[in-house]
C-alpha cells in the first residue's frame, strides 16, 4: 500500500512550494493537491520533479473565485460551463500528469441532476480516454446540498456511465460520516475504488483519533489487494510530522 500526502491539508506549517520535499522526506511516495490552479503549472512541476514525486490527484473544476459553486457536474443549466472548464483542467493536467482527476458534482438533487451528472461523466470519459476520472460521495454535514452524498448512489451512477476510465474515490472520513461504518463501506465497494483518502471522523482529524476503525480498515484494504495510493487528507491534531503514525500500517 502506497502512502500519498494531500498537500492542501498536510505540511501547512510550510509555504506551499516547500511541502513537496517535506512529503518526500517524511516517506510519502506521491502527493495530491485539491486545487492547484492558482499557481503556475511549471512551478508545481518543478517541485514535483525535484522531490521525485508523482502527482496522484487533482480536483475539477477549478474553484470559482467569484463566489460560484464548487463543482457543477450535476447542474443541468451549467453543462456548457462544465465542459469548457473540464477542457481547462485537461490543459493543466497535460503538464502535471495527475493519475486521477476527481470530478465534483456541486449541489443538486433529483433525476435531472443525476441525468446531467451521468451525461457529463460520459462526455468527459470520452474526451479524455487515457485519463482516470473519479467520483466521491461527500457527507451532508461537511458539504450540505452536495449532490453525490451516498456510496450506493455512486455505484449506481458508475454502472450507468460504464466507462473504463471512471471509478470510485473512497474517503474514510466521508464514508464514516455518511454510513456510520467506513470498514463496511470498503467491503461493499472496494472493487470500484481507484483512489483512497484517509481522515478520521467526525472532524477529519488524524487517523486513530476518532471513530473510524483504522486497524480494521487497513486490514480490509490490504486483503482486497488494492494497489493504489492511500492519501492522508486530514487536519493534523498538532504538526504534520507527529500525525504520521498511521503510515506504519501501510508498510
Amino acid at each position: 500500500m502506497k502512502p500519498c500526502a494531500n498537500l492542501t491539508f498536510l505540511f501547512k506549517e510550510l509555504p506551499f512550494l516547500e511541502r513537496f520535499q517535506a512529503a518526500a522526506d517524511a516517506g510519502f511516495d506521491a502527493v495530491e493537491i485539491l486545487f492547484p490552479y492558482d499557481m503556475p503549472a511549471p512551478e508545481i512541476l518543478d517541485r514535483l520533479q525535484l522531490a521525485g514525486l508523482p502527482l496522484a490527484l487533482i480536483n475539477a473544476p477549478p474553484p470559482n473565485y467569484t463566489g460560484g459553486p464548487r463543482g457543477f457536474a450535476a447542474a443541468p443549466d451549467l453543462t456548457d460551463r462544465f465542459r469548457s472548464d473540464f477542457l481547462r483542467v485537461m490543459r493543466y493536467a497535460k503538464r502535471l500528469k495527475p493519475q486521477h482527476i476527481h470530478i465534483m458534482t456541486g449541489d443538486g438533487e433529483g433525476d435531472a441532476a443525476r441525468d446531467t451528472f451521468i451525461a457529463n461523466l460520459k462526455w468527459a470519459a470520452a474526451e479524455a480516454p487515457d485519463q482516470s476520472l473519479t467520483i466521491e460521495p461527500l457527507n451532508p454535514t461537511a458539504m450540505p446540498g452536495y449532490f453525490l452524498n451516498d456510496y450506493a448512489q455512486a455505484a449506481d451512477i458508475l454502472d450507468a456511465v460504464a466507462a473504463p476510465n471512471v471509478g470510485l474515490q473512497y474517503d474514510s472520513f466521508h464514508a464514516q460520516m455518511i454510513h456510520g461504518d467506513a470498514v463496511a463501506v470498503w467491503h461493499d465497494h472496494a472493487p470500484r475504488v481507484r483512489h483512497v483518502q484517509v481522515g478520521d471522523a467526525p472532524d477529519r482529524n488524524t487517523p486513530g483519533n476518532g471513530t473510524v476503525d483504522f486497524p480494521a480498515l487497513f486490514a480490509a484494504i490490504r486483503d482486497s489487494r488494492y494497489d493504489g495510493w492511500i492519501s492522508g487528507e486530514y487536519n493534523p491534531d498538532k504538526d504534520t510530522e507527529s500525525s504520521l503514525g498511521w503510515m506504519s500500517a501501510l508498510a
